[in-house]
């Protein structure tokens, strides 16, 4: 029986190929091909399963042309490149792996909450156009605010756990989030609006659908912390005005 033939039609990690290879699959490792979905229609016929990330598009047309495809793997969490309803009508399986990136993207979150809070882009901007201006940018202590999660899954909740390791207090958004379930991650289960209004630092941590793409609305934003905005800018400008000599 020959061995099973994988596509893998985006960029990924050599130890990924070698996963295959170890377990007698013979892999095909294209990571540009995602990008042409004319050449992908053209050869995804010759293969059992396809390895994607998120530039390879598996629509319905190109799955009329997978006659051997049997299953289609996403390196990550969101499978919306993917028509599931037509490759279901074929008996294609569309599987996903949730937890592979989950530490990544939530270290990521909190990575970008220190750059934005010590304002590191625009001081590295200046760094770099041959400027030294330290007291431009003084930024804000993350420890002592409050951490809004919105969806508070497998990656909010890490999200949530390195939060409170830097000692930032941690309210959630979460239909599904259950009291029991937010006593074990340590934070407090709330409604929407009262995350907005008193969250300094906000995180989004849920899939893309109809109910939640405008979770984040111009309308809901101005529902958020103005006080302490305000508060922040004022200590900025007040940082930026010269002192005026005591007589």
């Amino acid at each position: 029986m020959p061995a099973p033939r994988v596509l893998i039609s985006d960029a990924l990690s050599p130890a990924a190929v070698q996963i295959f290879k170890d377990r007698g699959i013979e892999v095909d490792f294209q990571p540009d091909l995602g990008k042409d979905k004319d050449k992908l229609s053209q050869i995804i016929g010759d293969y059992d399963g396809l390895a994607i990330r998120s530039a390879t598009k598996v629509t319905a047309k190109i799955l009329e042309q997978a006659k051997n495809l049997k299953v289609i793997g996403r390196a990550g969490i969101g499978v919306d490149n993917v028509e599931i309803p037509a490759a279901t009508a074929r008996g294609v399986i569309v599987m996903n792996t949730p937890f592979g990136n989950s530490i990544t993207t939530a270290e990521h979150a909190i990575a970008m909450m220190f750059a934005l809070a010590r304002q590191i882009p625009q001081a590295d901007a200046s760094t770099q156009a041959g400027k030294w201006e330290k007291n431009r940018f003084m930024g804000v202590e993350l420890t002592g605010k409050v951490l809004g999660v919105i969806g508070c899954g497998n990656i909010g909740s890490i999200v949530a756990d390195r939060a409170i390791g830097l000692r930032m207090k941690v309210i959630a958004y979460d239909p599904f989030l259950s009291p029991e379930r937010a006593i074990e991650l340590g934070v407090e289960k709330v409604e929407l609006d009262d995350l907005l209004r008193r969250a300094d630092i906000i995180t989004l941590h849920v899939p893309m659908t109809e109910k939640t793409k405008n979770v984040l609305s111009a309308e809901n934003i101005a529902k958020t912390n103005r006080e302490h905005r305000q508060d922040q800018e004022g200590r900025a400008h007040h940082q930026l005005r010269p002192r005026r000599s005591r007589r």
